[in-house]
C-alpha cells in the first residue's frame, strides 16, 4: 500500500478491485485542514473515466504493469488480435478496450500493449500513425477561398481533413490526439 499523494498520471492503481489509469492528477490543498488528490481515472475494463478524491492521509494499491510492443495481426468479431514478433505469441483484446482507438489500427503497425498483473489490457497509441488514403476526390484549383482543405477516408475507416494535394494511394501522417493531418510520408 502506498499512500495517495504517490499518484502520478501513467500509473495504474487498483481501485474497488478494478485496476484504473490515472490520466491526470491535482494535488489540491486548502489554507486550514489537510489536502486532497483530484485524479481523473479511466477503469481498463470498461473504457469509462472518471474523477475521483483521495484525501492525502489514504492508501492506495499500485498494480504491477508492463509495457510490450506488439504488432496488430487483424480483428474479427471476438476482439482484436496481436503478435509478439519475438516469441509469435498471439494475443487477444477485448473489443470493448480498443473501441475508441480502433480507427487508428493499421494491420503491421506496432503498438504499446499495457499489461497489467501479466493480463493485456490496453492499447496505447504512438503520437502519429502513417495510413494510406483509399478516398479522395480530386481538389478544385479554385477552391481556396479559406483554409484548402478536403475530406479523405483512410485505410481504417477514418475520415480526416487534408490539403488538396493528396489524393488516392498516399500515405499519411495523422496525429492520434488531435484525429488531424500531420504530414505526408
Amino acid at each position: 500500500m502506498a499512500s495517495s499523494t504517490e499518484i502520478r498520471k501513467g500509473r495504474v492503481l487498483d481501485y474497488q478491485g478494478i485496476p484504473h489509469l490515472v490520466l491526470d492528477m491535482i494535488h489540491r490543498t486548502r489554507g486550514r485542514g489537510s489536502g486532497w488528490i483530484q485524479a481523473t481515472l479511466r477503469n481498463l475494463r470498461t473504457g469509462s473515466s472518471s474523477t475521483i478524491k483521495f484525501r492525502s492521509n489514504e492508501t492506495v494499491e499500485f498494480m504491477h504493469t508492463q509495457v510490450n510492443k506488439l504488432e496488430f495481426s487483424y480483428q474479427d468479431p471476438n476482439g482484436y488480435y496481436f503478435m509478439d514478433l519475438e516469441t509469435y505469441d498471439t494475443i487477444e483484446i477485448p473489443i470493448g478496450v480498443v473501441a475508441a482507438i480502433k480507427e487508428f489500427l493499421v494491420e503491421g503497425n506496432m503498438y504499446d500493449i499495457l499489461y497489467v498483473n501479466g493480463e493485456a489490457i490496453d492499447v496505447n497509441l504512438p503520437n502519429v500513425v502513417e495510413m494510406e488514403i483509399i478516398e479522395a476526390p480530386e481538389g478544385l484549383r479554385g477552391d481556396t477561398a479559406s483554409a484548402a482543405t478536403k475530406s479523405a477516408k483512410t485505410e481504417s475507416g477514418l475520415v480526416i481533413q487534408v490539403p488538396l494535394f493528396i489524393k488516392m494511394g498516399d500515405r499519411v501522417k495523422i496525429n492520434t490526439a488531435e484525429r488531424s493531418y500531420a504530414g505526408r510520408v
